[in-house]
């Protein structure tokens, strides 16, 4: 199993608006690195849910529902999407600042490529993000 991150603006759709709706299709994305790396997840795949821009922090768990598929959004058909489901909030958010502070997080590409909006996580960072929020895997 693969680890991952999504990075979603709290006011366009943030964790609680997932929490209500359950699932959703992960719409939008027309960064090709970002889209490559959905095409790379699998059913089952777990992801941090990261409020960006105003709160920069990991907030939830998701996981993949629904494997890369074309994006109904796209008009170029060249960008897909894959669906994502809430599973546990954090107990307490993981800010970027802590992640930033951390020496053993530094390869991040959170702290790399700030801009990129879909990223992977390695197992160990998985680990000290999960550990760091008081989040039990």
């Amino acid at each position: 199993m693969a680890h991952w991150l999504f990075k979603s603006e709290p006011e366009a759709y943030s964790w609680d608006r997932l929490v209500k709706d359950k699932r959703t299709g992960w719409t939008g994305v027309r960064n090709y690195q970002a889209n490559n790396n959905m095409k790379a997840m699998k059913v089952g795949d777990t992801g941090f849910f990261y409020h960006s821009v105003s709160e920069k922090s990991v907030v939830g768990v998701v996981e993949v529902s629904k494997a890369h598929h074309p994006d109904p959004t796209d008009e170029t058909a060249r960008f897909g999407m894959v669906e994502v489901k809430a599973l546990k909030p954090f107990p307490k958010p993981v800010t970027l600042d802590q992640i930033k502070a951390d020496p053993r997080l530094q390869d991040l590409a959170l702290i790399r490529q700030s801009r990129l909006s879909v990223m992977p996580i390695d197992a160990a960072s998985w680990k000290i993000i999960c550990s760091l929020g008081g989040y039990k895997a």
